[in-house]
This record gives structure tokens, C-alpha cells and sequence, in this order.
């Protein structure tokens, strides 16, 4: 079977597109090959800053003869039915086949299609590939009698194709031209280093070949490479390097021979604080910082070289430090200038934050500031921090927004803002509050840790959510513009990361109340219920808008949850019960319920539940009462009964001073353990007897199984 090697060989292929191309690059090929019939073994694909290359292993030589039967029209149909037919199938009326059916004497037509070699099949796919490659931006180039001149989008330009099919008998070039473009069997190797072109059989020898010609072509091999250079210089240096993924998977992008050279920040710099000095180099000049271990004090930095030089990259360095101290003199000078405004305590940057439009229909970010305040002041003591300090931090945490160095490094937010509020002499909590109060930004970010963090953290995020329900713009598919999904849970993870315990509803009433009143959706199903004549204990507009918006933070705790691994139905049982807007309290229900059905005692224990309260369901229909009076022991015929009213008396007394310390694991052990004496009472007692006294005591008892079973969450919701 033979090999196939494809590679694409263009300009400089920008670093954030390299990665999604070369997975196009593969499933496309694989998928037009697969489907025209051939079969492989293996694929992978690479890419450089210059050219995208897939080798696919075990391919099939040809496509298989497939033989199809298509049934015609009638054999008397017109002459026009039967010529068109005739014309589908590219046969002659002498090769059709008349067969009597149900439906008449009808045509038949076998038609073979012989295989086809992988050479012709691959020439079709990779040029359909090529010339509808989806990249997020392409261009056209070239011009009359050079290639790229036609409708042929690349990248950038494409300079030529290497396509070769490798048997036992040797490499084969597949016949291929692309708008002047004839794929061949050469490539070049690195642009400065090694130049020149040179042939290659297969893949394992395009690949040494491009590593001697200074061109490493798996793009884990030259990120890996820079990372064990780079922890090397930092190591022998005694500092170490800031783990950076996202930039290391950048600059591997970069370069096709990668050369790590470590060099110096000047001196001048070095008080700077480190986020500015890491952010600078890595936005500006795509530098990986160096630290102390001791301090933390980012004192120098690596880059990485496409090529090695006579000097020893003496040269490179001397370019990147001018280059470097430019950069960071901008810094220094945003650094200074901030810092005089923060030392006169911030009061230019509130003054100015008052002429900033937060959203046209919410007001500036003064107004914004003012509603954080005021909500953190009332949350302050529900996370157990100090209203006066809570409030102190609202009203400074935005201030760096109007700072000169988040206006240059905007990802410094927050950050900067603890460094001036530290030098305001604001109280640690405060300056932390200003840093944290971002926080989390996403899945893998921590959740602020102090109080007044969390209460600046949970007013922002909750101001930010009701405000826009206010205004309808709720998030809409998969479009969230404002970040709404992670600003809810943001909060679902703060409450429950701190273990907080309190009324989500109350707390976005009050949330709500500064804002606009309420528009669209909420404001329609209002009125649709007053209008009905569903008024009764209807909450006031933004009350409704609280309720909304709880409906939201439900579906973002089941998503949070289910990533836990509790299902669907479990937190289903636990929001349907009473008190469903204590977040915390609802996901302590799930986990204990959880934990519970994943055993043998509360599998039986749904089960037996589910008997209980059909039966007395199926009696409360057929009769027209409902049986919720207390059962009596004295009535009890059997001792399964007894034994089963015994054991509810012990569950209840487990089950009430569980639920009161809100130890839902115990109150569901408590639960489980009623299982045998459920099970064996089925097993040996007729509820709906004969005698109506005995039948009405059971039907009672059924009903304490329900109630007792329902006191964590609503079982009825369980499926299965």
C-alpha cells in the first residue's frame, strides 16, 4: 500500500491560524479520500511558519469497482422517460433489463464503475482542497503567466506543492497543476540557513531532510525545544522562567528553527512591577520573562532566534534590547504618572470615570461605581465583611480603568489597581478587593478570597447581570456579547466556593432596583398574566425581573454541576424544592442525593418510593380524598407493618436533626435505611384490603413514605 506526502509550501503563515490549518488540512484530505473510496491506515499532519505538510500512511492503491442497480421508468413509458433515463446511467437501451413488479414491467439498469488509482484520486482531492481551504483570511496574487494568476486563494502566497505517493517501487509524482502551480517531489528548507531546494522519496526522508536543512517540522518538537532551552539559560542564570503556554504555543509558530538567547533588562526597569514588565514584553516583543525565585522580580528576559548567527545571537540581542527599552520607557513613564494620581488618592480617575459610558441605558461607570457600593455594602454582611471596608473598595475598584497603563495594556485591569490603591495607603482588603474583584475570569481562574473581595466581586457581577435583564439583553444562542454566562457563574462559583449562604433573590431585587425599569420579555409575560387575571401575590416589576434572571442562574448551576458528574435529573430534584434561590444549600441537596442513588440501598429505595407513591396516587384519584392523616400503629395487621412504622419513627428521628444542621448526607442515609422495611412490607402487605379502616391506615402510611422521602429533594423528578 502506498504512502502519500503532501506538502504546501507558501510565505509566512500567521502563528494564530497555523494550528486550525493543519487540522483542516487533514480531515479534509482524509475526508475527500474516504469518501472518492480509498481507504489508509494513519494521518498526521504538521505545520511551520512556511508550509503545511500531511503524510498519510497506508493508503489504498485504488478505489474498489462498485456495481449500482437504479430502477427506470416503465418499459412502455415515453420514449423522452426511457432517453433520459438512458442518459442518467450513460447506457443504451440494449444493456437494460426488463423485470415484472408489483408496479408493471419496469427497467432496470446495472452500472459499474471501475476503481480508479490513488494517484488520480488524490490530484482531484488535494486541488479541491487547496481551492476552497478555509482560512479565516486568504488573498489573491501573482499575475499574468505567473502562478497564484486565476481565482486560486491562499494565506499567502503559495509558492509550490510537494505531492508524492511512495510504493515498493519507489516514489511517484502525482500529476497535479493548481492556476500554474506543478506539484512536484522537492521543498525548500530554512530561509537564511539553507535555502537551496532538494528532492525527497517519503515522508521519513522529508523529514531529516528538513531537520539538516535547519527546518523542524512538528510544531510540539520546536515548542518543546524552546521551552527545555529557555528553562536551561533561567536554570544556569539561578532564576527561572514564567510558564507562559500560550505564548510558548505562539512563538513556536514563528520560527522554524528555533534559537533561544537570554538577555537583560535595563536597569532603570526593574522596579517596574512585574505584570507590567511580563505584559509589555510579551504583547510588544513576544519575550518570555525570567524571575528571581526569591523575589519574583522579572529582571530578564529570553527570545527566540529563527536562526543561528556567527556571534552567538551578540547582534539580535543588542537589537532587542534598544528595541526593549523603548517599550518599556512607556511603561515606566504610564507607571509614574499613575502613581502621582494614586498617591493624591485617585480622585482624577473617579472624576473621569464620571464622563465614561458604561452602557447607554445604564449610565456612566460613576453611576456604575455608585450602584457596586451601595450593593456590597448590603452583601458585606453576608459574606462576613466589613460593610464600611466593602463599600470603601467599590468605589475605588474601576479607578485604574482610567489610568494611563490600562489604557496601553487593558489585560492589566484590576492588577494595576491594587498597586495604586496600595499606593494610596488604602487597607490591604481594599487594595485586594480592586485586584480580585475580576475574578473568576474563566473555568481554571480562583475565586477572590477574602470577604470584602467576595462582596465587591458578587455586587459587580450582579449589578452587571441585572442591569441588562433590566435593558433585555439577555444572552441569545450562542451569542453572549457582555459575558453574561460567565458573570452568573462567576457568582455560582463564589458562593459555593466560599460555602455562602443566603436569598439570590432578595439579593437582586435590591440588585435591581437602581436600574431602569424592567423591558421586554419580563415586561410581556407580566402583563400576559395580569390580563389572565394571575395577580394574585404577583411581585412587583423588578421582582419579576429576579425571578427571571433565577431561572438563568439555575441553567448555569446545572451545566456547573453536571460538569461535577451529578445528573441532569438530580439537580432538577433539588431546584424544585422550596428555597431554591440559597445556591449553596441546592447543591449540598444534590451531592448528598447524588451520592446516595449511586448505591445499591438508594437504587431500592427510588424504587420503593415510586410503589408508595403510585398506589396511593392511583387511591387518591379513585377515591376523590387525599390520605395525608397521620397512620396509626394500633391499626397495623402485620409485623411488616409494625416493623415499618418502627423504622420510620427511627428515620424520622435521624432525618430532623440532620435537616436542621443542613446534613443532607445524613438525612439521605437516614432515607436509605428504610429500605428493607419498605421492601418487606410490599413484599408481605395488600394495601387496598378489603377492610376500609385498615385499607385507609395503609394508604396514610404511603403517604408518610412519600412525605418522608421528599424532605431533600422532590424524588418524583428522578427518571428511570
Amino acid at each position: 500500500m502506498p504512502d502519500l506526502l503532501i506538502e504546501l509550501f507558501s510565505e509566512e503563515i500567521p502563528a494564530r491560524m497555523q494550528a486550525r490549518a493543519a487540522t483542516d488540512l487533514k480531515r479534509l484530505m482524509t475526508d475527500g479520500l474516504v469518501e472518492a473510496g480509498l481507504t489508509y491506515a494513519g494521518a498526521h499532519a504538521f505545520v511551520t511558519p512556511r508550509r503545511l505538510a500531511l503524510a498519510v500512511e497506508g493508503l489504498s492503491a485504488e478505489s474498489p469497482t462498485v456495481t449500482e442497480e437504479r430502477k427506470g421508468p416503465k418499459a412502455d413509458a415515453p420514449d423522452k422517460a426511457i432517453e433520459g433515463f438512458l442518459r442518467s446511467t450513460g447506457l443504451t437501451r440494449d444493456r437494460l433489463e426488463e423485470r415484472e413488479t408489483p408496479k408493471g414491467t419496469l427497467l432496470f439498469a446495472r452500472i459499474t464503475r471501475p476503481g480508479r488509482p490513488a494517484a488520480e484520486i488524490v490530484a482531484e482531492v488535494l486541488e479541491a482542497v487547496v481551492r476552497g481551504f478555509p482560512w479565516p483570511r486568504s488573498m489573491r496574487w501573482g499575475g499574468p503567466g505567473l502562478p497564484g494568476e486565476g481565482s486560486l486563494r491562499w494565506v499567502r502566497p503559495l509558492h509550490s506543492i510537494l505531492c508524492l505517493l511512495t510504493t515498493e517501487a519507489g516514489p511517484e509524482v502525482v500529476p497535479l497543476d493548481i492556476d500554474g502551480i506543478v506539484a512536484g517531489d522537492t521543498t525548500r528548507g530554512h530561509r537564511f540557513m539553507a535555502p537551496g531546494p532538494f528532492a525527497v522519496t517519503g515522508f521519513e526522508d522529508y523529514a531529516a531532510k528538513l531537520k539538516r536543512a535547519f527546518v523542524l517540522l512538528d510544531p510540539k518538537e520546536r515548542a518543546a525545544t524552546i521551552r527545555h532551552d529557555a528553562e536551561h539559560l533561567a536554570f544556569a542564570a539561578g532564576l527561572e522562567l514564567v510558564d507562559d503556554t500560550g505564548l510558548l504555543a505562539e512563538v513556536a509558530g514563528l520560527v522554524e528553527w528555533p534559537v533561544t538567547l537570554m538577555g537583560e533588562i535595563g536597569a532603570r526597569f526593574l522596579d517596574l512591577p512585574p505584570e507590567v514588565l511580563q505584559t509589555s514584553m510579551k504583547e510588544h516583543q513576544k519575550f518570555f520573562s525570567v524571575r528571581e525565585p526569591g523575589t519574583g522580580r522579572i529582571v530578564r528576559f529570553v527570545t527566540v532566534a529563527n536562526r543561528a548567527t556567527a556571534d552567538d545571537g551578540a547582534t539580535i540581542l543588542a537589537g532587542n534590547r534598544k528595541v526593549l527599552a523603548a517599550r518599556l520607557s512607556d511603561a515606566l513613564f504610564f507607571w509614574e504618572n499613575d502613581l502621582r494620581v494614586a498617591q493624591a488618592g485617585m480622585g482624577a480617575w473617579l472624576d473621569k470615570l464620571a464622563h465614561v459610558t458604561f452602557e447607554r441605558r445604564l449610565g456612566s461607570q460613576a453611576d456604575r461605581i455608585a450602584r457596586i457600593a451601595a450593593l456590597a455594602r448590603e452583601i458585606a454582611p453576608v459574606v462576613g465583611a466589613d460593610p464600611d471596608l466593602a463599600e470603601q473598595a467599590a468605589r475605588v475598584c474601576k479607578a485604574d480603568l482610567a489610568s494611563e497603563m490600562v489604557y496601553e495594556f487593558p489585560e492589566l485591569q484590576g492588577t494595576m489597581g491594587r498597586y495604586y490603591a496600595e499606593a494610596a495607603g488604602l487597607p490591604p482588603e481594599v487594595a485586594a478587593a480592586c485586584e480580585e474583584h475580576y475574578k473568576p475570569l474563566g473555568a481554571a481562574d480562583r475565586v477572590p478570597e477574602g470577604p470584602v473581595a467576595q462582596a465587591v466581586a458578587l455586587a459587580d457581577k450582579l449589578d452587571t447581570l441585572t442591569g441588562f435583564w433590566a435593558i433585555d439583553e439577555k444572552p441569545t444562542g450562542s451569542k453572549d456579547p457582555f459575558a453574561l454566562r460567565r458573570a452568573a457563574l462567576g457568582v455560582i462559583r463564589i458562593v459555593l466556593d466560599g460555602g455562602l449562604r443566603f436569598s439570590l433573590l432578595e439579593v437582586m431585587a435590591a440588585a435591581a432596583a437602581p436600574h431602569p425599569e424592567p423591558a421586554g420579555e419580563i415586561v410581556r409575560d407580566y402583563e400576559i398574566l395580569l390580563a389572565m387575571g394571575i395577580n394574585e401575590g404577583m411581585p412587583e416589576m423588578r421582582s419579576a425581573l429576579a425571578h427571571d434572571l433565577l431561572s438563568f442562574f439555575h441553567d448555569r448551576l446545572k451545566v456547573h454541576l453536571r460538569d461535577e458528574g451529578i445528573r441532569h435529573d438530580v439537580i432538577d430534584a433539588c431546584l424544585s424544592m422550596e428555597g431554591a434561590d440559597d445556591l449553596a444549600d441546592v447543591t449540598a441537596r444534590a451531592r448528598a442525593l447524588q451520592g446516595e442513588i449511586g448505591t445499591k440501598e438508594g437504587e431500592n429505595l427510588i424504587h420503593g418510593f415510586r410503589r408508595a407513591a403510585n398506589i396511593l396516587a392511583q387511591a387518591e384519584a379513585a377515591d376523590g380524598v387525599a390520605y395525608e392523616f397521620g397512620p396509626d400503629p394500633r391499626f397495623a395487621e402485620t409485623e411488616e407493618e409494625r416493623a415499618l412504622f418502627a423504622a420510620l419513627d427511627a428515620a424520622d428521628a435521624r432525618i430532623a436533626p440532620a435537616l436542621a444542621a443542613e446534613d443532607y448526607a445524613e438525612a439521605m442515609a437516614a432515607m436509605a435505611a428504610l429500605r428493607a422495611p419498605i421492601d418487606s412490607f410490599f413484599e408481605a402487605v395488600q394495601v387496598n384490603t378489603d377492610n376500609p379502616i385498615v385499607r385507609r391506615n395503609r394508604l396514610n402510611l404511603l403517604h408518610r413514605i412519600r412525605e418522608t422521602c421528599l424532605q431533600v429533594a422532590d424524588l418524583t423528578k428522578l427518571e428511570g
